[in-house]
């Protein structure tokens, strides 16, 4: 046995992505809404890029300098200025004079930094602002926003005095102190233990409460959540509409999530990236083509090729930037293609859901669509994902459309969203002084020809949202 370094070769194939497939496959999975914000930053990046129509290309030019080229010279001046300084002294004349240019690119970034739309305020900012105005002295200061910024994202508290005075090596009445003062800071109830700690705090800061309310609060807050209001009639003597008064008063009286008027991600506009229109007893798919900016190559790119010619660092630098351009164009194109086909067929499939709503819509998978529309599975599943379709039935996202289903009695097949919506319109008509328990529910979807096992039916409960029939239960 010989032992050492060899060489060998061998043959295989392998799939190799290029950065623009890989780009493509990105526009083809982003939402309209985040299209718009991408295409608009290639706007800004790629000089040769521009939009079709542009009424800002009519406008008069006060300097003789194409408006493309000072583009250039603003946004690329950097790595231009490198280039060019393998040029000879009489070739500088591509990118035009740049004496300005750094004074310029000052006056582009201030004017950015000057235009930036400012950030909604944080928890902690908020309550660091409160802090300040406190008169504390430094060392407390410091604790206080420590404790602030060791807030979960509840708002609640997790760490104790000891383990503040712990951790920041301060003595336990100090951090005690600090921890009072956060808990006095607004929106009441922010540091406290959980959510018996902060209903309380709220309580105690409103000029009367019921007796009752507060002990609901303070020894029944988990037979309240389980809707056990028997029981608390009988420990505590109340009738059930004091008790019912009492649960109705903290649900408009206190905030069990005083954080969320904080959150960063507020919800936006929903924009369908296809419509369905019906023609002549006919639906038809039609693209929301308008919605997205059309871009062009710019016209000036040609010539400004030639000029370059003399020098194969900047032409090979602009045609890179010009095959970008391109290839941003075409992926732009083929998503909008891809979906309007993909769109389509779903269409021509759910004809019945079109026009009579969910009861009629048919179970599919994406690998149906896929076979007939010619592409991959996985790019239908791009194609669908965060897109929004508007039918006659309202607007929908496109997912809502694949889903598996069983057979009724008519041995047709019926999709899981139309048992589920089937399920909720039985749950809306029961009697809720006795509401159906899973067992029940699944002999009431027997009846309109819908077999289904319990553990089903317990799984598009939750799906739902809607309670157990013991919650659900009104006394």
């Amino acid at each position: 046995m010989r032992l050492g370094l060899t060489q060998s070769l061998r043959t295989e194939q392998r799939l190799m992505q290029s950065p623009q497939m890989i780009q493509a496959m990105q526009i083809l999975q982003t939402p309209l809404l985040e299209l718009k914000d991408q295409i608009e930053q290639e706007l800004q990046e790629n000089v040769f890029l521009e939009l079709k129509d542009d009424p800002r290309e009519n406008q008069e030019r006060p300097e003789p300098l194409p408006a493309l080229e000072e583009k250039m010279q603003r946004e690329f001046s950097d790595q231009l200025d490198q280039l060019e300084l393998r040029m000879g002294p009489g070739q500088r004349g591509l990118s035009g004079s740049s004496g300005g240019s750094s004074h310029d690119e000052e006056d582009r970034k201030q004017s950015a930094l000057n235009n930036t739309a400012g950030h909604d305020m944080s928890l902690p900012e908020h309550l660091m602002s409160q802090a300040r105005i406190l008169d504390l002295d430094e060392d407390l200061l410091h604790l206080v926003e420590h404790v602030i910024y060791s807030l979960d994202a509840d708002a609640k508290l997790q760490d104790t005095a000891e383990q503040v005075a712990q951790q920041m090596l301060v003595p336990i009445p100090l951090a005690e102190k600090a921890i009072q003062i956060v808990r006095s800071l607004e929106p009441t109830g922010v540091a406290a233990r959980d959510l018996r700690d902060r209903l309380l705090m709220q309580l105690d800061r409103l000029e009367y409460v019921r007796p009752l309310t507060r002990i609901l609060v303070a020894n029944y807050l988990e037979d309240v959540a389980r809707n056990k209001l028997p029981k608390i009639c009988k420990e505590t003597g109340a009738t059930i509409d004091e008790i019912k008064d009492s649960i109705e008063y903290l649900r408009h009286a206190c905030d069990p999530n005083p954080a969320s008027a904080f959150d960063q991600n507020t919800n936006s506009g929903v924009i369908p990236d296809v419509v369905v229109l019906e023609n002549d007893g006919k639906y038809e798919v039609k693209s929301q083509r308008g919605s997205v900016p059309e871009l062009s190559l710019s016209p000036r790119y040609r010539e400004m090729l030639k000029e370059a010619k003399s020098d194969p660092q900047i032409y090979e630098y602009l045609r890179r930037k010009i095959e970008a351009a391109k290839w941003f164009i075409e992926a732009v194109h083929q998503r909008q293609s891809t979906i309007e086909r993909i769109a389509g067929e779903v269409v021509r499939r759910q004809d019945g859901f079109l026009r009579h709503g969910v009861q009629q819509l048919k179970p599919m998978k994406m690998q149906d669509i896929a076979d007939t529309v010619g592409v991959h599975i996985s790019t239908v599943s791009r194609a669908i994902s965060g897109k929004f379709i508007e039918t006659p039935q309202g607007i929908f996202d496109m997912k809502r459309f694949f889903s598996g289903g069983t057979q009724n009695d008519d041995g047709a097949m019926v999709s899981q969203q139309a048992v589920k919506d089937t399920l909720k319109h039985i749950v809306e008509g029961e009697d809720k002084s006795n509401p159906l328990s899973d067992d029940q529910l699944v002999l009431e979807l027997s009846k309109k020809g819908v077999h289904i096992a319990r553990r089903t039916v317990t799984k598009y409960r939750k799906a739902l949202h809607i309670d157990s029939s013991t919650r659900r239960r009104q006394f």
